[in-house]
């Protein structure tokens, strides 16, 4: 059966992004678990290569991994207001256990930071046992109203970490630390660029004193909060009574951070880079990175052809596609769906000649290379696709980033924006950080995505709302 046609995104993005998806083979949805998608093996793999690219990071400054329960007691989450109050319309109970209902009621982990405060009281008691610098690999479940595979699930996987730190100072240094590495990992490895900054009081994670972000602008305009990294003060350690002893012998409480990205990554990455033939992996990202087709009409070719391409495919590392019963173009539609960055073409006249076909995966050029050249060639070809991919998402950033100087300015910019429509933009303008402002935002379904930690265009300025004077711009957009 042939395989249904990819939905073009000028005329439906949503639909687009989900055939894609589908058909990149990098997940589907689980019907009979409301909102959860089944995680394939080429989205599964996209996703290993993710984890270490970050817990490599992680681990280089000085964290080190832990495992903390799924179930939490809900009383917890009532030790600090702010965060129950954010996280309750999200949260998935238990109360029933071994067929008997329960003393108390266990939430499925939506974050961790109160159970981890609880073990944190435990395990600090003197300045000596700080810093204390962990990262979870965990799932976690927040009862989403509307979801798209990657972007919004019921449940989906994360990375958490949590620290604990002397002083503020030190806090801070280590959540735009961990900022700084998601950045790295989005520019270089998913050659997706980002703005990295503050987010405002009103879109501050629940329970902190400041959130930070970074955020990426999709094909269609919306922006993708694509990691967070929280100053959680002193907030949770009060809440959990997390106190250590100071080098003066009085008792303080710690201050803490927390921060994450999750395989809502991976969606960004299918919509930063993907077209309507499919799937683009960047090659950083690619569980396959070149695939090998021989091709031959005759039995009489077979064998040379085949012979050839196995020698050739093992020099390169690529993956040799010798499978029986499929058409040289079948085999051509498979590996163009799934993103695979490099493929390579064998044939008799390519024998005869001592050449090789590549073609790279996302301009579709075609290069004949000598078969003696191409292993010293491939390896150039893909950090040269790594850094285009990177360029043409920073010209659509840049080309879609525009100023506005009135609120009208900014509503008449994005009004008319949606997921299946696009048409997004960036707009830049002075808003003070005050949740009234946000609140008028939301009546046209726009958010202020970040305070820039960098003036991204002319400085200070009056508030486009209250005419008071701000520090810089701020990135407003319509988000998923």
């Amino acid at each position: 059966m042939a395989e249904s046609p990819i939905t073009p995104r000028a005329q439906d993005f949503a639909a687009w992004y989900q055939d894609v998806v589908l058909q990149g083979d990098m997940a589907e949805p689980a019907e009979i678990v409301k909102g959860c998608m089944v995680i394939k093996p080429n989205g599964y793999a996209v996703w290993e290569l993710l984890q270490r690219e970050l817990d490599n990071r992680f681990k280089a400054t000085g964290h080190q991994n832990v495992y903390f329960p799924l179930l939490i007691p809900q009383s917890f989450l009532h030790k600090e207001a702010e965060h129950v109050e954010g996280f309750s319309p999200e949260l998935a109970v238990v109360t029933i256990a071994g067929g008997k209902e329960l003393e108390e009621p266990y939430v499925i982990r939506p974050t961790s930071e109160t159970i981890i405060g609880h073990f944190f009281a435990r395990w600090i008691q003197s300045w000596r046992d700080l810093p204390v610098l962990v990262n979870q690999w965990a799932n976690v479940v927040r009862w989403e109203l509307r979801t798209r595979m990657f972007l919004r699930t019921t449940e989906f996987l994360w990375q958490e970490g949590h620290t604990a730190h002397v002083t503020h100072e030190e806090a801070m240094e280590e959540v735009l630390r961990i900022l700084d590495v998601y950045a790295e990992v989005a520019e270089d490895v998913m050659a997706m660029p980002v703005i990295k900054g503050a987010k405002t009081r009103a879109e501050k994670f629940a329970g902190a004193l400041r959130s930070y972000s970074i955020e990426a602008m999709m094909q269609n305009g919306l922006a993708l909060q694509s990691g967070t990294s929280h100053d959680l003060g002193q907030n949770f350690g009060k809440a959990f009574n997390v106190q250590f002893q100071n080098k003066e012998g009085q008792l303080e409480y710690v201050w803490q951070t927390s921060w994450g990205v999750s395989t809502r990554l991976i969606g960004g990455l299918v919509m930063t880079h993907s077209d309507d033939k499919g799937l683009v992996l960047p090659p950083k990202l690619a569980p396959v990175k070149s695939v090998l087709v021989p091709i031959y009409r005759k039995d009489e070719e077979r064998s040379k052809v085949l012979e050839a391409a196995q020698r050739i495919a093992a020099d390169l590392g690529a993956k040799l596609d010798d499978r029986e019963g499929q058409t040289p173009g079948a085999k051509f539609f498979h590996w163009e769906r799934r993103g695979v960055p490099v493929v390579l073409e064998l044939g008799p006249r390519d024998l005869a000649s001592g050449n090789i076909v590549l073609k790279r995966r996302d301009n579709g050029i075609k290069q004949v290379l000598p078969q003696s050249q191409v292993a010293d060639a491939l390896p150039a070809v893909l950090v040269q696709m790594q850094k285009d991919l990177h360029s043409a998402a920073r010209e659509r950033l840049r080309n879609n980033t525009v100023p506005a100087n009135s609120m009208a300015e900014v509503e008449s910019i994005l009004a008319e924006v949606t997921a299946e429509k696009g048409g997004g933009k960036f707009v830049m303008a002075h808003l003070k950080d005050d949740p009234e402002c946000d609140a008028r935002l939301k009546e046209f379904k726009a958010t202020v995505r970040n305070i820039p930690l960098t003036d991204e265009c002319d400085g200070p300025g009056k508030c486009i709302l209250t005419g008071e004077s701000v520090d810089r711009r701020v990135v407003i957009a319509k988000a998923y």
